[in-house]
């Protein structure tokens, strides 16, 4: 039985491999792509999932609406220096990807989530999407099973010393969502720093196919990168989704700091002190790193 999903994503370099997996993968059926302003602008974000879905030729199969311009209140920060001017620099998808649908992110997700039965909403960007959706329409939150989003981190941030660029980007978002009530799964900085595309992971993938040839341009112009490769954040979600025993996992009550400091900041109640054993969250802790590496071969091998 395939998984029924919902991507609301800002593309972004990771954010693409992560639509390439879910866009190609037989267990995955993908309803939805809704883009929100983070790693560049909404507009880029939306040309670029647009430009995803017409490589893999799914234009009629797979909308692609429109969604927030800047967060909730926080003044709106991209990431451009990490994903280049476009969002998507290192291949040329040309000129002619189509349109989004007219609705708004927040329609469609409305819609979409309301025509199905136990959808996953897969957030890799800003949750900003999210929360204008559950404070326009509450009454989806009981039709989406969980919600498995990249984003914060337990350990330490890459925006400030707590604070990772989803949740930094719009906190208040991120509070609205973890207060909502629907199951979440945190994929944080926690696991995508340690499941890095390696260099040899990265030359393999150069001549295997045309998607190949496509991601490598695209994770060759990342400037998320350390010795020891690129870390694919967003994929984490999709990888996930398909192999949670290649994580660990703690049942935590998670909060996120909206101002100071530490705004953006993920803080977990690792004691279970203060929320009477409650837990509103299951937070990714620890990763195969090598399997990821090989199931991301294996997933570009059968793609075309």
């Amino acid at each position: 039985m395939t998984m029924k999903i919902i991507m609301d994503t800002d593309p972004g370099i990771d954010d693409a491999a992560a639509l390439t997996m879910a866009i190609n993968d037989p267990e995955i059926d993908l309803k939805l792509i809704t883009a929100v302003a983070g790693n560049v602008t909404v507009d880029k974000t939306t040309a670029n999932a647009l430009k995803i879905v017409h490589f893999f030729g799914k234009d009629q199969e797979i909308p692609v609406a429109a969604g927030a311009k800047e967060p909730l209140i926080k003044p709106f920060e991209d990431a451009a220096r990490i994903h280049g001017a476009s969002g998507m620099e290192g291949y040329d998808f040309g000129d002619d990807y189509g349109e989004p649908i007219a609705k708004s992110a927040v329609e469609a997700l409305h819609d979409a989530i309301m025509a199905e039965d136990e959808v996953i909403l897969v957030p890799t960007g800003s949750y900003t999407n999210i929360a204008l959706l559950f404070k326009q329409y509450p009454e989806v939150k009981s039709h989406i099973k969980e919600i498995v989003a990249m984003g914060g981190s337990i350990s330490g941030g890459n925006m400030t010393s707590i604070a990772e660029f989803n949740v930094f980007t719009d906190p208040d978002a991120a509070e609205i969502m973890y207060k909502s009530g629907v199951p979440i799964v945190t994929v944080g900085l926690d696991v995508t720093l340690k499941a890095l595309i390696t260099p040899d992971t990265l030359n393999q993938l150069k001549d295997m196919n045309e998607t190949g040839k496509m991601l490598y341009g695209l994770i060759n112009n990342y400037n998320d990168v350390t010795e020891a490769g690129h870390p694919m954040h967003d994929v984490n979600t999709i990888f996930y989704l398909l192999h949670p025993e290649a994580y660990q996992t703690k049942d935590l009550w998670v909060d996120i700091q909206t101002s100071g400091p530490a705004i953006g900041g993920m803080v977990a109640d690792i004691r279970g002190a203060y929320h009477d054993g409650k837990t509103n969250a299951k937070v990714c802790v620890d990763i195969d790193a090598a399997a990821f590496n090989q199931w991301f071969l294996d997933e570009v091998s059968h793609m075309k």
